[in-house]
């Protein structure tokens, strides 16, 4: 039987959330139309950070980082949940590759549209390359591309094998591609079953029950940044660093770094 006090906070939540994205598409609107001294997908992630700290605190989501977050080139991390986005924009400003249907998800794509994210289907290698100007316009302008390689979100327990495909821009144009590793701690509830998004779950019921939670801890480790001129041995290099960044054995004995609310502040 659900508590009601944590009925009583999904509520709450949820209705804040709704007023806070909506000042935030509002916001986003304005600066399209005032904004012309940043370039388009700057002032689109500078925009996505600044909202993505206030749902973080809006929700109950902390963030604690390991290692250096990237400031250029690519960023690929393995993906576990919708929160993957507000966790990571706490590092740097970002944006992000993202599947095609998020484009048409009711709020949600709304939201993925105007921070600038880039929509591909996966399933067509013509989309992937139909892109690659895109990625180079948004590298060369030194915003932090960030994508999750495995397709797909997980139950945060294993990293699904990378799309090599993605890679061909980076591999052609030397990038830096920064692996990340992302995993959740919840104290009143189970991570794979309630902040993973993975299977056959729904949003909206996922949602609301993850409202209902006191507090989730997301843990981002960042590593060294990786180069090869070969897209498929650059995907599997990656792909071994995000699982090492993983293991318990990396983890032990890392000191996080010092608040996030401050560095978003100060951006």
């Amino acid at each position: 039987m659900k508590h009601p006090l944590s009925i009583l906070r999904s509520a709450w939540r949820f209705g804040l959330f709704l007023g806070v994205a909506s000042l935030a598409l509002l916001h986003a609107a304005w600066l399209a139309l005032t904004e012309r001294k940043l370039p388009p997908a700057t002032r689109r992630a500078r925009w996505l950070r600044r909202w993505s700290a206030c749902v973080r605190s809006l929700i109950g989501v902390e963030v604690e980082l390991h290692g250096r977050a990237p400031d250029g080139g690519m960023l690929v991390c393995n993906h576990v949940s919708y929160l993957d986005m507000l966790a990571l924009t706490a590092a740097t400003e970002m944006v992000f590759l993202s599947k095609a249907e998020v484009r048409h998800w009711p709020l949600v794509g709304q939201i993925a549209r105007a921070s600038g994210a880039l929509f591909v289907n996966r399933e067509r290698r013509a989309d992937v390359a139909d892109l690659g100007p895109e990625f180079v316009a948004m590298v060369e302008e030194g915003v932090v591309l960030t994508m999750f390689p495995e397709g797909t979100s997980t139950g945060g327990d294993h990293v699904l094998p990378f799309h090599s495909s993605l890679f061909a821009p980076a591999a052609q144009h030397g990038w830096p591609v920064t692996p990340a590793w992302i995993g959740y701690e919840v104290a009143d509830g189970s991570v794979e079953d309630e902040v993973a998004y993975w299977r056959d779950m729904t949003f909206l019921p996922h949602f609301l029950n993850l409202l209902r939670k006191r507090r989730v801890r997301a843990i981002v480790h960042f590593g060294a940044p990786l180069r090869n001129p070969n897209r498929k041995a650059l995907a599997r290099e990656l792909h071994q660093a995000v699982i090492q960044l993983g293991r318990p054995s990396h983890q032990q004995g890392l000191q996080p770094r010092p608040c996030l609310a401050e560095t978003a502040r100060r951006s």
